[in-house]
């Protein structure tokens, strides 16, 4: 019989009142207890891996995230007693997470967050020799948060997805990195994409769905779409009604929401 993907209780079930089920997700404000930060643009809130997490690995499993920042996900998977990979392409984004991580309290988890291009399969590669280094195979969760595009810039890094010069090349640069690390998920489990769409030159780009269709390519099946409600972010803070204003002049609609969309790898 295969081993359950986590650790609910069926006949309890009542009792799991903190895991979604549902695909309206009103999450409300971040946690930023402990190391958690919120100082990082485009950190997505911690209540996001957990839930991942909660839903679809169990304690002393292994979740990989190629877009690390500040480590949301590290130290999360800390708290839930994960261990966890994470990659950050800049330098002093890791070492800053680094910190962060470490002011959580320890634990018997492993964590490790390597330096490097997730496109690049030499990341790839020295993400799986962790992975054996800790004596698995696989990774049980793959949770990609990647930059919407250009909505904001991370770096001046050309390698940098938010610096791609056109939706299609932003595109290819996340397929490369689904490319790279589908094969070190075991199979039959979860891959995690977090993402938004962008308003371009007055036109609604689907990002979040290209991004969908290019995860779909490399082995997944779609499970699930979420939509979360996004809080006041910081550009847009103290200028809502200005915000409302130029959405009733220019006739679009307002940014509410991202997707939390879930994938089994076949």
């Amino acid at each position: 019989m295969a081993k359950p993907i986590n650790e609910i209780d069926l006949g309890r079930w009542r009792e799991y009142e903190e895991i979604l089920t549902d695909s309206l997700w009103l999450i409300g404000r971040r946690d930023n207890s402990g190391a958690h930060t919120p100082q990082y643009w485009g950190n997505f809130v911690p209540q996001i891996p957990r839930q991942a997490m909660l839903r679809f690995t169990r304690s002393g499993e292994v979740v990989i995230d190629p877009f690390a920042g500040l480590g949301t996900t590290l130290i999360e998977a800390q708290r839930l007693g994960r261990h966890c990979i994470g990659v950050e392409l800049n330098p002093s984004v890791a070492e800053q997470a680094r910190q962060h991580i470490q002011q959580e309290p320890a634990t018997w988890v492993k964590w490790e967050l390597i330096v490097g291009d997730s496109r690049a399969p030499e990341t790839a590669c020295a993400v799986a020799e962790q992975l054996r280094r800790w004596g698995f195979d696989h990774a049980q969760l793959l949770l990609l948060h990647p930059p919407y595009h250009d909505i904001i810039r991370f770096s001046d890094d050309p390698r940098d997805l938010s610096n791609m010069p056109t939706t299609d090349q932003f595109c290819d640069g996340f397929e490369q990195v689904v490319a790279n690390f589908a094969p070190l998920l075991e199979p039959k489990r979860f891959l995690v994409l977090v993402i938004g769409d962008k308003y371009q030159r007055g036109e609604w780009v689907p990002l979040g769905f290209y991004a969908m269709e290019r995860v779909r390519k490399h082995g997944f099946r779609l499970k699930s779409i979420c939509v979360k409600d996004i809080q006041e972010n910081r550009g847009k803070r103290g200028q809502q009604h200005l915000w409302r204003y130029r959405a009733l002049r220019d006739n679009y609609y307002l940014f509410k929401h991202e997707y939390v969309m879930f994938f089994e790898k076949r």
